[in-house]
Parts: structure tokens; sequence; C-alpha cells
């Protein structure tokens, strides 16, 4: 009886084996290289304010994808992934910071290949990948210095204008204007620093149907028959 057990499996893992052998002899494969886009339509919306890590989305290609002159991944086909991290936003203007992980995409025929991407087209992307919409305090006074140099600026055009219905009253408008934009600018660039050391950074909003644009990251090999 043992005997007989023992050459049943073995005919069986021989016949398994040679199923196997036929099934990839007869596979083929079309490779997507590496820095192929992705235009991914997000099915549900994912936020810093309320989303954490682990949170799965799904979303739909807006593109075909080919090789060869061939379809491999065609239009509507279905890219799953998760939030794999969340740094949520914090007081002097530190600015949330979202992690995304593409984990498959579902093939034609049914086939779940794993891929490896990154967004390449959003507000703000950081060197590792984080997407957000402002880092910090620093940025938040480079901000504030630009808006208060664009208020001096501003002013002073508008005495050199002033001064246009009358022969040298420019002389006299614009130095005062552009005195008037000054100090405003300063208390603006005061004022809003102040506050930005209190005020929280911004979250990061993805809403269902925003499109965004991922990187292929390494060739993926996609079955074909």
């Amino acid at each position: 009886m043992k005997k007989i057990l023992v050459a049943f499996l073995a005919l069986f893992f021989i016949s398994t084996n040679v199923e196997a052998a036929s099934f990839l002899a007869n596979a083929r494969t079309k490779r997507i290289p590496a820095g192929t886009v992705f235009q991914l339509e997000f099915l549900q919306p994912i936020s810093t304010f309320s989303g954490c890590e682990g949170d799965s989305f799904v979303a739909t290609l807006k593109n075909e994808v080919s090789t060869d002159s061939n379809v491999v991944i065609p239009l509507g086909s279905v890219v799953r992934g998760s939030v794999s991290k969340v740094n949520t936003a914090k007081r002097f203007s530190r600015g949330a910071k979202l992690y995304l992980d593409f984990d498959h995409v579902v093939t034609p025929n049914g086939r779940q290949i794993p891929l490896d991407m990154a967004v390449c087209q959003f507000d703000n992307i950081y060197i590792d990948g984080a997407l957000y919409k402002n880092l910090g305090y620093g940025e938040a006074v480079q901000k504030n210095y630009e808006k208060a140099v664009e208020i001096t600026k501003n002013s002073t055009a508008y005495g050199m204008k002033a001064g246009e219905s009358a022969p040298g009253i420019q002389y006299l408008t614009a130095p005062i204007c552009a005195i008037g934009g000054f100090i405003g600018g300063a208390g603006y660039l005061i004022g809003d620093s102040v506050i930005d050391m209190f005020r929280k950074g911004l979250d990061v909003y993805i809403n269902k149907g925003d499109v965004l644009n991922v990187k292929l990251l390494n060739p993926i090999d996609i079955p074909v028959y």
C-alpha cells in the first residue's frame, strides 16, 4: 500500500511539472519600461486630515499603456494601493506629508502584477516621495517677505500713476506712497510671521476624481497569450 501511494505521488508530481513547463513555454510577456507614466483617477478621497497609515485606495487608468504598438494595459484597468505613512500638520506652519504605496495593477486577464511607482505630478513632492502643500515656518516667512515686497512695489507704482495728472507731482506722491507701502509691507511681514508661529501647516487632499501622473520606477513584465 505504501509503495502504491509513493508511486501515485511521484506520477502526480511529474505531471504537474510537465503542465507547468508547458504553460511557461507558451507564455509570452511584454515589458513596460521604467519611467512609463500612468494617469490614475482616484475613486475615493485621501487626506492627511482624516486618513491614516494602512488605508487602501483604488484608482483607474486614464491612459492606455502600450509596447511595440500593442496595448498591454488598457484604459480603465484597476490599480490598488495604500497609504504607507502620514505626517500630520503641526504648529509653526509645518505642513502634513502623505506617502502612497502603489501595490499592483490588475491586467485584462485578471492577473495581479506588483508595481513600484511614485507620484511625479503634484503641488509639491518631497525628496523621499512625500506629497505636501507647504514645508514649514521658513517657507511661510519667505512668502510673507515676497508679499511685503509686492505691497511696497504696488504702493510705489500707485504713487507714480497718481502723479501723472500734473507734471512733477509724482516726485511727491511716489515717495509718500513708497514709504506707506514699506510701512504696510513691514507690518504685514511681522504680523503674519508671528501668526505663522501658531498656525498649523496645510493638509494634503486628494479628492475623488482627481487624476495624478504616476511614474513606474522599475520595469514590469505583463503576460500576454
